[in-house]
C-alpha cells in the first residue's frame, strides 16, 4: 500500500483531511476518504519537500481568442514563479497564453525551458526569446521531457491540448511514473466539468478514493505557490494500487 506524506509544519489532520476533501458534495464520499486519508499519512518535514522544487512544468493554451481575463491570470503566475525563484518549463509557444505566461516570467527576471516538436518550430511557432528551448521529434516525446525537466505541474485553463496534457499526468502519477504535485487553477470554475468527471470515475469505482489525493484545486493564481508545496508526495509504487 501507498502512503501518503503530509509536510509536519502545514496543518494538523483535521486541516489535512479537510484540504483534500473539500470539493466532495457527497457525505459518503466526504467519510470514505477521510477514512483513507487517516490510514495513510505520514508525517515528513516541509524542507524536504520544498528544496526538491525548483522546476515547475505550467499546461497553458496557444489560443489568442480567449477571455483578457485568463491572459491577466497568467501574465500574474508567470510573474509569481518567477519571483520565488522558480524556473518554468512549457510548451515553448509563442502565443496565446503560453507566450503571456512566458513573457512575464522573463520579464520579471525568470527562466523559462520550452519544449516544443520540431514542426511547430517549422511553421515558427516557438518562443524566440527563451532561456532554453528543446526541439522534439513528436508530440509524445515534447510531454514526456516537460515532465521529465520538472518536479511540479500546474494546469491552467486551456483547450484539447491542456486537456490531453491534465489526464496524461494524473494517469502517470498513478502508474508510479512521476510524483510530482500537480495542481489545477481553476479560473472561474473552468475546470468543474472535469474534476466533477473524475469524481465520477472514483464514484464508478473505476478510480480509487485516495486517487483523489494525485492533484489539488486552487481557485486563484495567488494560491498556487502554497499549494504545490503543502500536496501531499506520490510514492513512487503507486503502481500496485493503480488497479481497482
Amino acid at each position: 500500500m501507498c502512503e501518503y506524506v503530509i509536510q509536519k509544519e502545514s496543518c494538523e489532520n483535521s486541516a489535512v483531511i479537510k484540504r483534500f476533501t473539500r470539493f466532495l458534495r457527497n457525505d459518503n464520499l466526504r467519510m470514505q476518504t477521510k477514512t483513507a486519508i487517516e490510514k495513510r499519512i505520514v508525517y515528513q518535514p516541509k524542507e524536504s519537500i520544498s528544496l526538491s522544487l525548483q522546476r515547475v512544468c505550467v499546461y497553458c493554451a496557444s489560443s489568442s481568442q480567449c477571455d483578457a481575463f485568463y491572459f491577466e491570470e497568467t501574465r500574474r503566475l508567470g510573474a509569481e514563479l518567477a519571483r520565488h525563484g522558480l524556473t518554468i518549463v512549457f510548451g515553448g509557444g509563442s502565443a496565446g497564453l503560453m507566450g503571456a505566461l512566458a513573457d512575464s516570467a522573463l520579464a520579471a527576471g525568470g527562466k523559462v525551458i520550452g519544449v516544443l516538436p520540431q514542426f511547430m518550430q517549422e511553421v515558427e511557432w516557438g518562443h524566440n526569446g527563451l532561456t532554453e528551448l528543446h526541439l522534439t521529434d513528436d508530440m509524445h516525446q515534447r510531454k514526456r521531457m516537460m515532465i521529465e525537466k520538472s518536479q511540479g505541474l500546474i494546469a491552467l485553463p486551456g483547450g484539447s491540448g491542456t486537456l490531453e496534457e491534465l489526464f496524461e499526468a494524473i494517469t502517470w502519477k498513478r502508474l508510479g511514473l512521476h510524483t510530482h504535485p500537480i495542481v489545477i487553477v481553476n479560473l472561474r470554475g473552468f475546470f468543474d466539468p472535469a474534476l466533477e468527471l473524475l469524481e465520477r470515475c472514483i464514484r464508478e469505482r473505476f478510480m480509487r478514493l485516495q486517487h483523489r489525493l494525485m492533484w489539488s484545486v486552487v481557485d486563484s493564481v495567488d494560491d498556487v505557490i502554497g499549494a504545490l508545496h503543502n500536496a501531499a508526495p506520490w510514492d513512487r509504487n503507486a503502481m500496485q494500487d493503480a488497479r481497482v
